[in-house]
């Protein structure tokens, strides 16, 4: 016997699936926005029902891209149901990583794997010669060459302080009707709780962002609403994702982490300014403007985890 129950979430553009029988429980988060699912999976074992309900609702949901975070052993687990390992993000779990497997839901049906592969490896093994990946790579190249550029420049003084959720929301939709938004602000985990700033500096620059904590792991997942456009907003960008990670760290977060664009050089430089390191790329992970573009996952260590 199945129970099924939706948990809808309109205002945060994530709907909650809850699926449970006598081999299977699940919890599948919906990114309305992004079109992704993320399995929260209570359950472990490479049951075929498992990824037969993950792949139907994803169907039916219009969802294209699935992922999951799992420890070290379950890897094998979700690559034998034809998820690709993407990477990782180092210290999720405060002393382990988390292992981010996903897959693009029309790729799905000939990606079934047989029991013997995904053994332990890298990060990025599975995808080392994907277009996602070269793309990333190319894209890194030229934000480090941005860099060097500009080494030497100051960096503009940074006003940060909290903002609402309306204001969060009206922020959204204006950068949203622009073709600029890189997320609406939506849960990344389960029972989130966001905290929102408004970032500024001379010369007009306004940079709305937000993050989710779990305290209990000492992880955060960092967002900004809009990537700089030139050098100028590169720059105040930089400072200011390094005044977001100073507050990070006054809230006892030991890591933090972000998605980008994998084509997005700029805001790619502003990151590697700040110390962050690429650790995945996912597959047509994001949608900016009307395009679905493959992402890069930043992650940074903010602090050494308490023993």
């Amino acid at each position: 016997m199945a129970a099924i129950n939706l948990s809808s979430t309109a205002s945060s553009g994530v709907d909650e699936l809850l699926f449970r029988n006598d081999s299977v429980s699940l919890c599948l988060l919906v990114n309305r926005r992004h079109r992704t699912l993320r399995i929260v999976d209570f359950r472990a074992g490479p049951t075929p029902s498992k990824r037969s309900f993950v792949l139907s609702t994803a169907k039916r949901e219009g969802v294209e891209k699935i992922f999951t975070l799992v420890e070290r052993d379950e890897v094998p687990t979700w690559t034998r149901l034809g998820f690709t390992r993407e990477g990782s993000i180092p210290g999720f779990y405060k002393r382990s990583d988390a292992w981010i497997l996903g897959a693009v839901v029309s790729e799905m049906t000939s990606r079934l794997r047989t029991s013997g592969d995904g053994e332990e490896g890298g990060e990025g093994d599975d995808v080392a010669a994907s277009p996602g990946v070269l793309l990333a790579e190319r894209t890194i190249a030229r934000a480090r060459r941005l860099l060097r550029e500009a080494e030497g420049r100051p960096l503009p003084a940074i006003k940060i302080a909290p903002a609402s959720g309306v204001e969060l929301r009206r922020a959204v939709a204006a950068a949203q009707r622009a073709g600029r938004a890189l997320t609406g602000f939506e849960p990344f985990g389960r029972d989130a709780v966001r905290t929102g700033y408004v970032l500024s500096a001379r010369g007009g620059f306004t940079l709305h962002a937000a993050w989710e904590m779990q305290s209990c792991f000492g992880n955060s997942f960092l967002e900004i609403l809009c990537p700089p456009r030139h050098e100028a907003e590169r720059l105040a960008t930089t400072a200011a994702i390094g005044a977001l990670c100073e507050r990070l760290v006054e809230e006892k977060a030991v890591s933090t982490f972000t998605f980008a664009p994998a084509d997005d050089q700029e805001l790619c430089a502003a990151l590697l300014a700040n110390g962050f390191r690429r650790s995945a790329v996912l597959a047509r992970h994001l949608v900016v403007g009307r395009a679905r573009k493959d992402a890069i996952l930043w992650a940074k260590k903010l602090v050494a985890p308490e023993a």
